[in-house]
């Protein structure tokens, strides 16, 4: 298995779901080298990205749920300026592709709206730690984090 950053690299525009985030920001050992190159290269410019406005609701749960609503404020402050990261808005467009894939694939409703916000912004990746997203592998790259763990044993 390669690494992250030499399996993303015939991409341009990835798709990034809410775990990366919520990994890197939550400091989680096990896949912070993971999210960090990943992170890097989309701030340092290599890709462009795009997550889902969801991303937002879902990053702060936590901090809300632990009465931290400064720490919400930074997490969002981070995403809406993180740069070469679009954050995109849910529409009509995104709505009828996100239904297709929940009827197609069964995914929960924020899953399918995350994915077809990545589809409708033209992502050829989709980076996330699910494995049940290798299912789209006909519509997008799909990179679970889970996948390149062993890479990093390796180094």
């Amino acid at each position: 298995m390669a690494s992250i950053e030499n399996a993303l690299t015939q991409h341009h525009k990835i798709g990034i779901d809410t775990s990366v985030f919520i990994y890197h920001f939550e400091s989680n050992a096990k896949y912070l080298p993971l999210t960090t190159t990943i992170l890097e290269g989309i701030q340092n410019g290599r890709w462009r990205a795009v997550t889902s406005v969801i991303t937002l609701m879902e990053i702060n749960v936590h901090p809300w749920r632990m009465g931290k609503p400064r720490i919400a404020q930074t997490y969002e402050t981070l995403l809406t300026h993180f740069p070469n990261l679009r954050i995109i808005d849910t529409n009509r467009d995104i709505a009828r592709k996100a239904a297709q894939i929940r009827a197609t694939y069964n995914f929960r409703s924020a899953d399918a709206l995350h994915i077809a916000t990545a589809i409708n912004s033209r992502a050829t990746a989709w980076v996330c730690n699910d494995k049940q997203h290798r299912r789209l592998s006909n519509i997008l790259d799909v990179f679970v984090l889970d996948d390149f763990l062993e890479y990093l044993k390796l180094e």
